[in-house]
């Protein structure tokens, strides 16, 4: 019923800049959260940053004064300005949110998941 649609990942070299993008489509009644995790080859799934619906954020501190998320709650997208990117930045980067759809009898809360991008830090 719902769903986030990631784009922008790529190659980059170390120090170098990406955006990424996501979308939320469906029959969405309102986003609560909304954020980034990201997965390196070995490792486990880590929050890199997350905004509240009120466009307030935080960050790991890896990638804190580094990378910007921002939203647009009209448009249920999220973005992940990545500046300074490092060789351990490398990993795929999925997009989170709790969605809220409106049922026959009342709403539901869906945590969804987007299918992940991959971006590559690397001379």
């Amino acid at each position: 019923q719902v769903q986030l649609v990631e784009s922008g990942g790529g190659l980059v070299q170390p120090g170098g800049s990406l955006t990424l993008s996501c979308a939320a489509s469906g029959s969405i009644f309102s986003i609560n959260a909304m954020g980034w995790h990201r997965q390196a080859p070995g490792k486990q799934r880590e929050l890199v940053a997350v905004i509240d619906s009120g466009g307030s954020p935080n960050y790991a501190d890896s990638v804190k004064g580094r990378f910007t998320i921002s939203r647009d709650n009209a448009k249920n997208t999220v973005w992940l300005q990545m500046n300074s990117l490092k060789s351990e930045d490398t990993a795929v980067y999925f997009c989170n949110a709790m969605i809220h759809i409106a049922t026959i009898d009342g709403f539901e809360a869906h945590d969804t998941w987007g299918q992940g991008t991959q971006v590559t830090v690397s001379s």
